[in-house]
């Protein structure tokens, strides 16, 4: 639990750095008087640093470890909040943002990597869990925070100085967690990677999780013995696509939309100011309530349900608030619909996704498999993040749909991702993770 919870303080860095927008965007929109286009670059940017930040996770964590990736994501997380706080133009805000946004992405591969090779086989789900937990709780947090610092003042006063308390209250989490890390050990799986048998024996042993250390000792020999395994080979491409797709398909089922623009699109719907910052602070509230189910759920039920019922559900509210939004509709009923959609996807796509891709790759393509499935994913963000604010204030769009056209889109997606898990996804619930890895390099077209 202690390793867990300090490798969870990644997601919750993840989720308070994602999240910190959604109350600032409005007073950055204003204070640097940007455009559509650019207020979904001001959004999305940091997306651009997530990409870059997965792609150089794979290469420290493979290199270097999984301890070493999360030390990494603390510091560049540090630099952002302190540099975006002080930026003196809009360029210089891009660019820590963007820093911050290549911490969000190591973090996005290092804690449920880190997690899922220190989890013992039967608390996997659960343990990996704790990180998406962690993530809304980061989310959560940010949003109370957000919502008091325009408390402090006025609205001029907020666009010229509160949203840069917003991004520097952040450097307090990531100096907590840097501190954090001095207290947890490398990862035996990893440690094992690299032949380093005796210390990998030490920490499992101080860890008490795994039941057999000479068990998991032999199917480890054997993996790294008999299993050759290059990232785009003939057994691993059919894992590596699927985890690519699962990671592309979290996010254009439209979630972090509603996380970047909550308050923007409650504003639409007919809110104020106020009352739109206290409305986010409900979603984060069920996103955290749903996410406790969720880690309830994983492993009992099992992914695969989870995620399907999950999506189908996301589907059916997104379908919902699109009518709502082709009928200019303001009715109370609205804010519950959307509060489904946070809560379907909280209990299957948000922390499921992320257990399933940490579990799915062989150890010899870990830390480069789940990092290209990252890259892939926060690709995905960037894309609908930054295109949200252009359809949706589209002249032409708006004419004829009245802004319900993104989330009919997003609905569709929602409806593909669950025929593609119940075709595509193996069940990985009560499998140790070197008998997931042997099952692919066995047999990768049975899946």
């Amino acid at each position: 639990m202690l390793v867990t919870c300090v490798a969870a303080m990644g997601g919750l860095l993840f989720g308070y750095d994602t999240a910190v927008i959604s109350g600032a965007i409005g007073f950055v929109q204003s204070h640097f008087v940007l455009n559509a286009a650019e207020t979904g670059w001001a959004a999305s940017c940091a997306l651009v640093g997530c990409i870059a930040g997965s792609a150089l996770a794979g290469t420290i964590s493979n290199r270097f470890g999984r301890r070493l990736l999360l030390v990494v994501a603390a510091l560049l997380f540090l630099a952002s909040a302190i540099g975006t706080a002080v930026a003196p133009g809009f360029s210089w805000f891009i660019v820590f943002r963007m820093i911050g946004g290549a911490g969000i992405g190591a973090a996005s591969m290092a804690s449920p990597l880190y997690i899922a090779e220190m989890a013992p086989t039967g608390w996997r789900g659960w343990l990996v869990g704790v990180n998406q937990l962690a993530i809304v709780s980061g989310m959560l947090l940010i949003y109370f925070v957000n919502y008091r610092i325009v408390q402090m003042g006025s609205q001029s006063w907020n666009e010229a100085i509160g949203w840069r308390w917003m991004f520097a209250s952040g450097a307090v989490p990531s100096v907590a967690l840097l501190a954090l890390l001095t207290l947890v050990p490398e990862t035996p799986r990893y440690l094992l990677s690299k032949g380093r048998r005796v210390e990998a024996i030490k920490v499992a042993e101080r860890l008490g999780g795994f039941a057999s250390i000479d068990e998991v000792l032999k199917i480890q020999d054997e993996v790294l013995r008999e299993v050759q395994l290059p990232l785009l080979g003939r057994s691993t491409l059919p894992v590596l696509t699927i985890g690519i797709v699962l990671a592309v398909l979290q996010q254009i089922t439209g979630i972090n939309v509603f996380l970047y623009y909550a308050p923007e699109i409650f504003k639409h719907f007919g809110t104020g100011t106020n009352t739109a910052l206290l409305e986010t602070v409900m979603v984060g509230a069920v996103n955290l309530l749903f996410t406790l189910v969720a880690m309830g759920s994983v492993d009992r039920v099992g992914r695969k349900p989870l995620l399907i019922f999950g999506s189908l559900g996301m589907g059916l509210c997104l379908v919902a608030i699109g009518l709502a939004a082709l009928r200019e509709s303001h009715d109370a009923w609205l804010l519950v619909v959307i509060l489904g959609y946070i809560a379907c996807f909280a209990v299957s796509v948000g922390p499921v996704t992320w257990v399933v891709l940490s579990e799915i790759f062989p150890i010899k393509i870990r830390g480069s498999a789940l990092a290209v499935a990252s890259v892939s994913l926060w690709a995905a963000n960037f894309f609908v993040s930054q295109t949200f604010p252009m359809i949706n204030e589209s002249k032409f769009l708006v004419a004829h749909f009245h802004h319900a056209l993104p989330f009919f889109l997003y609905a569709s997606f929602c409806l593909v991702e669950s025929l593609f898990v119940w075709k595509y996804i193996p069940e990985t619930r009560n499998r140790s993770l070197e008998e997931i890895a042997l099952s692919w390099a066995a047999s990768p077209a049975k899946h």
